[in-house]
């Protein structure tokens, strides 16, 4: 580099990584040694970054925790390639779509008994003692070994551990790739409010006129069926605005995931209610989800996988801070911890935590986003706390030039991104396809044993003096 990357063997390219990056397909050079595993395991790719896979030569640890193998001691650089002791795409999508989950055996958590049970008393229960029950049921958040909390990004931590070792097996300086976020903003940052109740549906008016206070646009997700009525009047009052309207499960009952056929029949009404509501975006209830099942869902995007499900009722996590294809849906994933755990769970009444989880997603260039319910912040204590976190991500903005987009808007950047292609013009590179003049060249170079993101000059065609080390 620069100068174009020699032909190679495309049964050697990584779909995941290309996808991540969008980097030319002749710098992926990714190989899998021989002799893996019958089964699946954790492990260690680096000093605190859990895989979850199969791995080369030996069975990896059936638990998260301990003294994992690490498998950065056995990669192996070959002639420009790298030899991994693991299927990079299949460890990617072991973690995206919670495969390392005991849940995952069986499904959501929404399956069992008490959970039946739960939901079959719900509307008797009155709201303290429905609480009191949520957070034992919670109580054992901290003893979660895997994902990260309070913000995990293995996969995105992985990836970039994947590019630094491309740099070295093939000697080079840098590598260019299709940077995340259009016109070279830093991160991208997108509020959305779940209406759970008519008091909720009443107040969204209220909540809209804060946030256009913050330029801060959203998206609220409506429940179709039997929670309040959804007018067309309020619908309209909403998009009239300029923000968005998505789907909502159909009846907030907790049981969407619970059986295949029945999920069949919800998802041929839930997509009529897209339709009807003119929404390109859905979201489960209480974000119970079974990924595999979203083919029936004729939407653009989904938004109901956590980075870190740890104060969900189904645990888990995507293991990402960065958007991803399930098939032809973008899931959106929700990447910091909802209003209601933040004051019912953890009974914190104040930003410390979002601001915590906000720099971490920084430093990995990802999407910052939220789940505020307009039902939980009607009151002065509450309200307050929200606009201090609208001011706090005003400055974000401001100072580290983040994208605040609704997550229709990062869907469709993302479509466009998924189909652009680095070409190679003279010494430098260009970018080609729809909205590519939003898009921007960016460099992965290696310093003092760090990886380096350099973003070309969009005028000069130069790399820019702007360095975004990750740790």
């Amino acid at each position: 580099m620069p100068g174009p990357f020699p032909e190679r063997n495309n049964s050697l390219m990584n779909n995941s990584f290309r996808d991540y990056f969008r980097c030319p397909s002749n710098a992926i050079r990714f190989a899998v040694r021989n002799g893996l595993s019958e089964n699946a395991g954790f492990f260690q790719f680096g000093k605190g970054v859990v895989g979850y896979g199969k791995y080369s030569q030996y069975q990896p640890s059936t638990t998260a925790g301990g003294n994992l193998p690490d498998a950065t001691k056995d990669v192996k650089l070959e002639s420009g390639t790298v030899c991994l002791p693991f299927h990079l795409d299949e460890v990617i999508d072991n973690l995206r779509f919670e495969r390392y989950t005991e849940e995952r055996q069986y499904g959501s958590s929404s399956d069992g008994p008490i959970s039946s049970l739960y939901y079959a008393i719900r509307p008797i229960l009155p709201v303290a003692i429905r609480r009191h029950l949520q957070r034992v049921y919670l109580s054992n958040w901290k003893k979660i070994a895997f994902p990260q909390w309070p913000v995990d990004h293995t996969v995105d931590s992985i990836m970039r551990g994947a590019l630094q070792l491309l740099l070295r097996a093939e000697q080079l300086e840098k590598i260019p790739f299709i940077w995340f976020w259009p016109d070279g903003a830093s991160s991208s940052i997108t509020m959305t409010h779940d209406v759970e109740t008519t008091a909720g549906r009443d107040y969204c008016g209220s909540v809209m006129e804060i946030n256009e206070s913050f330029g801060m646009s959203a998206s609220f997700q409506i429940i179709p069926e039997t929670r309040y009525e959804v007018s067309e009047k309020f619908l309209e009052s909403i998009r009239n605005r300029g923000f968005e309207v998505n789907v909502q499960d159909l009846n907030h009952d907790g049981r969407l995931y619970n059986e295949r056929n029945e999920f069949k029949r919800r998802a041929t009404k839930i997509n009529e209610y897209g339709r009807l509501f003119k929404a390109t975006g859905f979201r489960s209830a209480i974000l119970y989800r079974r990924q595999e099942w979203y083919s029936d869902l004729e939407f653009s995007y989904d938004m109901s996988v956590p980075s870190s499900g740890h104060l969900e009722p189904q645990r888990g996590g995507c293991c990402t801070v960065m958007p991803y294809f399930v098939g032809k849906l973008l899931e959106v994933p929700v990447t910091t911890t909802q209003d209601y755990s933040l004051f019912n769970y953890l009974r914190s009444f104040s930003i410390d935590l979002w601001k915590q989880q906000i720099e971490l997603i920084l430093e990995q260039n990802g999407l910052i986003s939220f789940i505020v319910h307009p039902d939980y912040i009607m009151k002065t204590r509450e309200a307050g706390i929200y606009q201090e976190l609208l001011g706090h991500l005003a400055s974000v903005r401001a100072k580290k030039n983040a994208w605040t987009a609704t997550p229709g808007e990062i869907d469709r950047w993302w479509r466009q991104r998924s189909k652009m292609e680095l070409v190679h013009d003279g010494d430098n590179w260009k970018i080609e396809g729809a909205g590519s003049e939003r898009a921007r060249v960016a460099y992965a170079s290696e310093k003092e044993g760090k990886l380096v993101f350099t973003m070309q000059n969009a005028l000069e065609g130069q790399p820019s003096a702007n360095l975004l080390e990750q740790p």
